[in-house]
C-alpha cells in the first residue's frame, strides 16, 4: 500500500504553528500543481513565491563584480583591534622568549660548537671587514631613510 509523503502531518503543541505549517505545505503543494495564484491570500503568494525560488538551480559562477562586493564589505565591517593587540603582544612575547632562549643556549654551548665554525669560515682581510661594514652602513642608512619617509608620509593630510 503507497501512502502520499505529503499526508503526514507531524504532532504539534502548538496551534499556531500548525497553522502556519499547514499554510506553507498548502502553497508549496499549490504551486508544485501550478494552480490559479488568484485563490491565495498574501501569506500563501509569498510561500508560493519562496516554493518558486527555492525549486530553481542556482547560478553558476560569482557575479562580475564580486571582488568589488566583497570589498566594500571589508572596508564596511568594524576592524578587530582588540584581537589584533592580543596577537600582536602574544607575538611580541614569543619572539623575546625565542631570543632570551637563544641567549642562553649560546652563553651554555658556544664556547663548543663556535670554534669550529669559526675555523671553517675563511679569514676576513682588512679590507674586507671595511666593506662589510660600508655595505651594513648602506642598508641601515636606506632603511632609516624609508622609516623616516614612512613616518613623513603618515603626517600629511590628504
Amino acid at each position: 500500500m503507497n501512502h502520499d509523503i505529503d499526508e503526514h502531518i507531524p504532532a504539534f503543541d502548538d496551534p499556531a504553528s500548525e497553522r502556519e505549517w499547514l499554510a506553507q505545505e498548502r502553497a508549496m503543494r499549490r504551486e508544485r500543481l501550478q494552480l490559479d495564484p488568484a485563490g491565495d491570500d498574501a501569506r500563501g503568494q509569498r510561500y508560493r513565491l519562496l516554493a518558486r525560488v527555492l525549486r530553481e538551480p542556482l547560478a553558476d559562477g560569482l557575479p562580475a563584480d564580486f571582488a568589488e562586493q566583497l570589498a566594500a564589505r571589508v572596508a564596511a565591517a568594524p576592524a578587530r583591534t582588540a584581537d589584533a593587540g592580543f596577537e600582536r603582544v602574544l607575538t611580541l612575547a614569543l619572539g623575546i622568549a625565542l631570543l632570551l632562549g637563544a641567549i642562553v643556549v649560546g652563553l651554555l654551548y658556544g664556547s663548543t660548537w663556535l670554534p669550529p665554525i669559526l675555523a671553517i669560515l675563511p679569514t676576513p682581510q682588512p679590507s674586507a671587514a671595511r666593506w662589510l661594514l660600508v655595505f651594513a652602513a648602506c642598508i641601515g642608512g636606506s632603511w632609516l631613510l624609508g622609516a623616516w619617509q614612512q613616518h613623513g608620509h603618515g603626517q600629511r593630510p590628504h
